[in-house]
């Protein structure tokens, strides 16, 4: 069974329309779920056919609504109650770009948060991996992650962190086996905008493996194995909500197999993007997924490399047009295009994308 943590829960709105007009009435199909980094995260791996188990804090009619998803989904649901009323969040989604809304999540008490704890240590022995992913609510120390990974470790147990700023930071020096930023996190929390050197950094810092989320350019991973980048081979463009959350799912259970690390990367590149074709967060269309498996390109950065030398790294080519971050489930993201040149076979569209 894989844990998936998510202290900052949601009930996620999505809001379609082909073209979104500001300062105007616009008409809109509406879904909704159970959201959050770690529920994406489990419903990915439920979708792949692995066991995976919801733990974090709800509260409130959101989170009465949340877990009535997650009982809809099959979802093995361990989440904790809390006083304070769950978060909501809003994606308005067109034919070009995404735009998110997030609400700060509820305030949590010490007493709460020690609850949440004992619980979390209760669940560990039947974990093969922990995945603890996403924002922390207010009333959470900095060093909340940091605990979690520690406690992880202590049951023999490898954790996949999925988080940014003081708390990415603060998580380090318990060695989370795997830390996935994306380029923006990254250099936010390295004061560098060179990959490599960033992920570097993090591993000097605790992290045991980094895996970075570039956008276009694909996944970079940062390993005591070597290192690597995994490309998709084709441009895309839909909502990005969710996409990093299926990379972290494919990292966990590469994790849990003990998958060799190019294998990792393939899955995880590959359902990054299959989810951007996906009208919702911790969507994929099986064929799509498959589609893209066999068109991924992994390369080498180090082959060779002399013992304590650093990965090779270039920056590639790129098109003019800027482009944003893929993966990201945020307002850090505005579209998904992942620029890199179409093979000749096209990527089947599922149902529900426009």
């Amino acid at each position: 069974m894989i844990l998936t943590v998510t202290l900052n829960a949601a009930l996620d709105t999505t809001y379609r329309l082909s073209e979104l007009h500001l300062h105007a009435s616009n008409r809109v199909t509406v879904t909704q779920q159970a959201g959050g980094k770690g529920v994406n995260v489990a419903r990915v791996l439920a979708a792949l056919g692995h066991t995976a188990t919801v733990t974090g804090l709800v509260g409130g009619a959101a989170g009465r609504a949340v877990r009535a998803d997650l009982a809809r989904a099959g979802l093995p649901d361990e989440l904790v109650q809390v006083t304070g009323e769950t978060r909501r969040t809003v994606a308005v989604a067109d034919d070009r770009d995404t735009t998110m809304l997030l609400e700060p999540g509820p305030e949590v008490s010490p007493r709460e948060w020690q609850r949440f704890l004992a619980h979390y240590e209760h669940l560990l022995p039947g974990a093969s991996v922990a995945v603890l992913s996403g924002s922390l609510p207010p009333g959470l120390p900095i060093g909340a992650y940091r605990s979690l990974v520690e406690r992880a470790r202590s049951h023999g147990v490898p954790a996949v962190l999925d988080a940014d700023g003081p708390a990415l930071l603060a998580a380090l020096p318990a060695r989370p086996a795997v830390v996935k930023p994306n380029a923006a996190e990254l250099a936010a929390a390295t004061g560098t905008r060179n990959p490599v050197e960033g992920a570097e950094r993090l591993r000097a810092a605790g992290a045991e493996a980094v895996v970075a989320s570039l956008g276009p350019d694909g996944l970079l991973a940062l390993t005591a194995q070597g290192c690597w980048r995994a490309r998709p081979a084709e441009a895309l463009a839909g909502n990005p909500t969710g996409a990093g959350d299926s990379a972290v799912a494919a990292l966990a259970l590469g994790l849990a197999d003990g998958a060799p690390w190019p294998d990792r990367l393939r899955r995880a590149a590959a359902l990054s993007a299959a989810t951007v074709l996906a009208p919702q967060a911790g969507r994929f269309d099986p064929d799509v997924y498959q589609h893209l498996l066999n068109l991924v390109r992994i390369e080498d950065l180090d082959p060779a490399q002399p013992q304590g030398e650093p990965c090779r790294w270039s920056e590639p080519e790129r098109s003019s047009r800027p482009q944003p971050e893929a993966g990201s489930a945020s307002a850090r993201s505005t579209s998904s295009s992942l620029s890199t040149p179409r093979p000749s076979s096209p990527v089947p569209r599922p149902p529900g994308y426009r």
